[in-house]
């Protein structure tokens, strides 16, 4: 490609992607990580340090998806107007960096879940060389783990909006209620953490081999009891355990309902 501009956040795809890029285009690779509301305030500084650690030139930007009612309103098509306006910066930047391409990090899973943001990528010719070259999310924790990537054994991301139902109304309030609930479980030592957010009710998902831990008497009215000081009413626990687009199920109850695959 000659030169790229990689969409960063600190996970494991795009640390490995970013990784990849500088060490066969140098100086000629740079990142760029957003900063909004939507993200997990901890992830956007652990990110840039591990950047930094690289060797990277890293391009800090903020987005404004809140103010666009089509993402807020919260329709299953949220993350493609996020990634429209996402890729169309970095397409911007990009440009006047004089960079070749704009790339991220979508790997050979994401195909098989509903990922409404890989149309805006498609629209906006944004590459995805992980998951052009067929790299799954165990092989690319492979190669980072060979390569010395502490991100290797890092817990999965995605951005706060995906812990709230479709439908929901999208709001800062809300975004920093689910932050910071999911953020004291990690205080706790939890590591794979989602707290999704359904109005009063708060449900949390851990890995399954974590949730007698989760429900230690003592433990878990200390977790009860900080959720509802962040407004909760109810503290559930999810005893299917942590899974990555859950919610999308409503998604795939609608279709099987209208008779599509």
């Amino acid at each position: 490609m000659g030169s790229v501009l990689v969409a960063y956040s600190g996970g494991v795809d795009s640390t490995f992607l970013l990784k990849a890029a500088h060490d066969v285009l140098g100086d000629r690779a740079v990142g760029a990580i957003a900063g909004s509301a939507v993200y997990p305030s901890s992830e956007i500084q652990a990110a840039d340090e591990l950047a930094r650690g690289m060797g990277v030139r890293l391009i800090r930007i903020r987005t404004t998806e809140l103010e666009n009612q089509a993402f807020a309103r919260n329709s299953p098509d949220r993350c493609y107007h996020c990634k429209v306006e996402l890729f169309g910066k970095l397409r911007e930047i990009a440009a006047r960096e004089g960079l070749n391409r704009v790339v991220h990090g979508a790997n050979a899973d994401d195909l098989a879940d509903y990922r409404p943001g890989q149309r805006a990528a498609e629209e906006l010719n944004v590459r995805a060389p992980l998951q052009e070259a067929g790299l799954t999310k165990a092989e690319i924790r492979e190669l980072s783990k060979r390569l010395g990537l502490p991100t290797w054994d890092k817990p999965s991301l995605a951005c706060l909006a995906s812990r709230i139902p479709y439908g929901t109304p999208i709001t800062v309030e809300t975004l920093k209620q689910v932050d910071q609930a999911e953020e004291f479980l990690r205080s706790l030592g939890f590591r794979q953490v989602r707290v999704r957010h359904h109005g009063t009710v708060a449900r949390i998902e851990v890995e399954p081999e974590e949730m007698p831990r989760l429900l230690e008497i003592g433990l878990r009215e200390q977790i009860a009891d900080r959720l509802k000081e962040l407004g909760y009413l109810y503290v559930t626990v999810d005893i299917e355990g942590y899974r990555t687009g859950s919610m999308n199920a409503p998604l795939g109850s609608a279709d099987e309902e209208a008779g599509r695959p």
